[in-house]
């Protein structure tokens, strides 16, 4: 634990000392370059706000409604609502996905309409004019690997004099991007420890793929493994292939579902016996990202067990995370875990609710 929490330090240090961008000083209204450290770097994407305002710089990806553009001329990047931009250019190839599901390798064109852009898709050369709100995902095909990570870390504490209660929530997270696919992985853990009670400990891993499809279908791949001793649960390992789509996506929520079949083995507690079983799942995912500052993320997975008669378990997660300047972040999350026939003497549920402070790699 201690080398994931140095991780993220490094992280933090070199996003801060990355910061040190090109300084320009202004005098009689004429821009003049001060320090100018880019080598072999070319700023040729172009963006007009619905202001008229033009910046001039490097798009580094638009999600959720949020473009974040770098410059020669900020310490940082600027990050402007999407519904704010009235003309996009750029002479670099970039993935771009369509609410219509169509997903293509193209080049930004300024549209001589407004609230539109032209996007040439590189392998079959076409040229289409769509408008900008029907975009809802851009990222650059020719990005470095720090470009394409997204990494999250998220921390609370809670310590009370009484029954001297100690508790420790620990959430990591990272996502890699890339041309046709996306890959993420979670760890989290909670630890509380209290007189005249047994420690409490429960932890969470997740790892998963997913193959992006045209039309706004994906193929799913994960193996997901929890440690609970409220269910008694030593191990429980989840393997799971599916087919989903995404029902809504654009730049203020996205859903999608998925099915198929998972793969459950698990073993308790003072039991030397692994129990193992094929499951049906039907998953749901519902983010929420256009509120302010606030976004919403809940997901739901319903496993029927077809080789255990009337097993079923349900897993429920609930995400609030509230951004704060310099890429940090608050969250509320809360956990559901059910199963209708667990081990015997086990309970049937179990479900966290927590509070965390946490920083971004954005």
């Amino acid at each position: 634990m201690n080398k994931i929490i140095l991780f993220f330090f490094i992280l933090f240090f070199f996003r801060m000392s990355g910061q040190t961008a090109d300084t320009l000083v202004l005098k009689n209204n004429d821009v003049k370059i001060k320090e100018l450290k880019i080598i072999h770097e070319q700023w040729t994407d172009t963006l007009v706000l619905k202001n008229n305002d033009v910046i001039i710089g490097k798009i580094k990806s638009m999600n959720k409604g949020v473009l974040q553009i770098e410059t020669d001329y900020s310490k940082s990047d600027f990050k402007l609502e999407w519904k704010e931009v009235k003309f996009i250019s750029s002479s670099r190839t970039h993935i771009i996905n369509l609410t219509s599901g169509v997903l293509v390798n193209g080049i930004l064109s300024k549209s001589k309409t407004p609230n539109k852009c032209e996007i040439k898709n590189v392998e079959t050369q076409i040229t289409t004019e769509v408008n900008l709100r029907d975009i809802v995902y851009i990222k650059p095909v020719d990005d470095s690997f720090w470009d394409r990570l997204d990494a999250s870390f998220d921390v609370g504490i809670k310590l009370t004099k009484a029954e001297n209660l100690q508790q420790l929530t620990i959430n990591v997270n990272l996502g890699y991007t890339a041309k046709r696919w996306f890959a993420t992985g979670m760890y989290k853990q909670i630890q509380s420890i209290q007189d005249n009670s047994e420690p409490i400990r429960r932890i969470d891993t997740d790892l998963s793929y997913v193959h992006l499809l045209p039309k706004d279908f994906f193929i799913p791949l994960s193996v997901t493994t929890l440690s609970n001793t409220e269910q008694d649960i030593q191990l429980r390992i989840l393997s799971k292939a599916g087919y989903g789509k995404y029902i809504l996506r654009d730049n203020k929520k996205y859903w999608g579902v998925a099915t198929g079949l998972s793969f459950n083995h698990e073993r308790y507690f003072n039991s030397s016996e692994a129990y193992k079983s094929l499951e049906l799942y039907l998953g749901t995912d519902f983010n929420l990202y256009d509120i302010g500052d606030f976004s919403i993320q809940s997901k739901v997975n319903v496993f029927p067990s077809i080789t255990e008669s009337k097993r079923v378990r349900t897993d429920f997660n609930l995400d609030t995370k509230y951004d704060l300047p310099l890429d940090f972040f608050i969250k509320l999350s809360f956990v559901y875990n059910y199963d209708n026939k667990p081990k015997n003497g086990a309970a049937k549920d179990d479900y966290v609710f927590q509070t965390t402070f946490g920083w971004k790699l954005d």
